[in-house]
Parts: structure tokens; sequence; C-alpha cells
């Protein structure tokens, strides 16, 4: 389900320009594979980029947080090949690639350059990393983002399935079920139903590095 808020903003030189902000609800798919528009911002929430390979198994590419930006293959014209799914309540930013000025372009620039480097980290992890590492690491990563709140005892605590960390971290639900298993036992963190608290963020990073 999705709210269009008409918009369209004009700052001195033309160097910004806003067609319309969306607003989405959890588990919305936002973009489809096929030809690319528009490029978006998020301003408020979370989005999921994800892909699906042969066998109909999800892949997490990365997640989209305010001020960044998603639909990049708008700028050069090609065929996109993700979709893209708010994660939770969210308000996206709708811009026409054709209509950039220079203010927009340079942050674009910056977002996109931030993101790359996520993505070569990513690919590290999955590469090198053994998996009780990458769960480690992207329970971290989803602690900074919309997924995350702060319990009345100060630790923070994650909103996400065992599913959704196998699709981020290139596994299976089973294998990812037995660390997380682990992981709780050995007191780095609590499990529970579509919830994970990180106890031990110090311990927890140190298996992340690992």
């Amino acid at each position: 389900m999705m709210t269009t808020l008409n918009r369209t903003e004009n700052r001195p030189n033309g160097v910004y320009q806003s067609m319309d902000t969306v607003n989405y609800r959890p588990g919305s798919i936002i973009l489809y594979p096929g030809k690319s528009d528009n490029l978006y911002r998020v301003k408020v929430g979370l989005i999921r980029i994800h892909t699906m390979d042969d066998d109909g198994n999800g892949l997490t590419l990365r997640y989209v947080k305010p001020g960044e930006y998603f639909g990049e293959e708008s700028l050069a014209q090609v065929e996109r090949e993700y979709f893209a799914e708010a994660v939770t309540d969210s308000s996206v930013e709708v811009f026409n690639p054709n209509a950039m000025g220079t203010e927009l372009t340079l942050d674009v620039t910056v977002q996109l350059a931030k993101a790359l480097k996520r993505n070569y980290q990513s690919i590290y992890r999955l590469a090198g990393k053994r998996l009780r590492s990458r769960i480690a690491s992207e329970l971290l990563e989803l602690a900074t983002t919309a997924l995350a709140s702060q319990k009345p005892d100060g630790m923070m605590m994650v909103f996400a399935t065992h599913d959704e960390l196998a699709a981020a971290v290139g596994s299976v639900r089973e294998t990812v079920t037995k660390v997380v298993g682990e992981l709780s036992r050995e007191g780095v963190i609590d499990s529970g139903y579509g919830k994970i608290t990180l106890r031990d963020p110090k311990a927890l990073r140190a298996i992340a590095n690992e």
C-alpha cells in the first residue's frame, strides 16, 4: 500500500527538483525488474534491495537508509535487475534523472560512492568470512537502521527473522538458525520470534572481525 504526495521543489538556479514524495507500508514493492525511469531517495524508513536466483531463493543485495538513493540504473538508462521493497513504514522522494542540477548530482555521487564501498565490504564478507562472522556483521548493521529499537535496559533489539538474515548473508534459514542458537547460548544475543537482542555488542563486533 502506498500514498503519493505530489510535490515539486525548486531551489535557486534549478539545482534541486523533487517530483513526488511517496509513502509505503512495510512489505510494499516499490520497484520491479525492468525499465528504469526515476531516481529515488529515502526520507524515512528502510528499503531492501533484493533479487532471486533460478531456484526462487531470495538474496538481499543491500539496505537503503534515509538520505541514500536507489534506482541509480536510471542514470545510465539500463534495465533494472532487482526488487526494491519497503521494510518499514517509509517515505521516498522521486527524482527525474534528466533534471538533476549540480547540488543533487554531487549528493548522488557521494552517496553512491559510499554504497559502493559497503558493497565491496559485503562481497568480502560473503567470499572470505565464516557464516558466524557474516551474521554478526549483519546484526550490527541492522542495529543502525529503522529495524532496530532500544529497550528500556539500553540494549538494542533488531526486528528480523531467520529467513531475512539468511537472505542477507547468503545462506539458508536452517543453518542461520543453528548459528543464532550458538550465539544465544554464548550470551552474545537473545533470539525471539522475529527479533534479536544484542546483549554484548563488543563480543559481536569481535566475532564480526574474525
